[in-house]
């Protein structure tokens, strides 16, 4: 376990091994919970930016179409099965 200060302008510095753990670099932003257990730090945007033209395509269906009717009809099924298998 590793400890670290408050600096007398409220600032806390992680140590590297936590950093480069994270792969955190200099200027990641963090959002701040106050927890029963103590304080959370969470990374702002904790994975890359995606953009559009690099996905496009990648889950393409290439059926019929289907209704709003058919697919209301498949999600209580699939809910009635994971019920029956004890996943809720």
């Amino acid at each position: 376990m590793e400890t670290t200060k408050l600096s007398s302008k409220g600032q806390i510095i992680l140590p590297k091994s936590i950093r480069a753990a994270h792969n955190w670099d200099a200027g990641v932003e963090f959002a701040i919970e106050d927890t029963h257990n103590g304080i959370l730090l969470r990374p702002l945007k904790p994975f890359p930016s995606t953009r559009l033209k690099d996905v496009y395509g990648c889950a393409a269906y290439r059926g019929t179409a289907k209704t709003v009717q058919d697919m209301e009809v498949a999600i209580q099924r699939a809910v009635k099965d994971r019920h029956a298998r004890g996943r809720y």
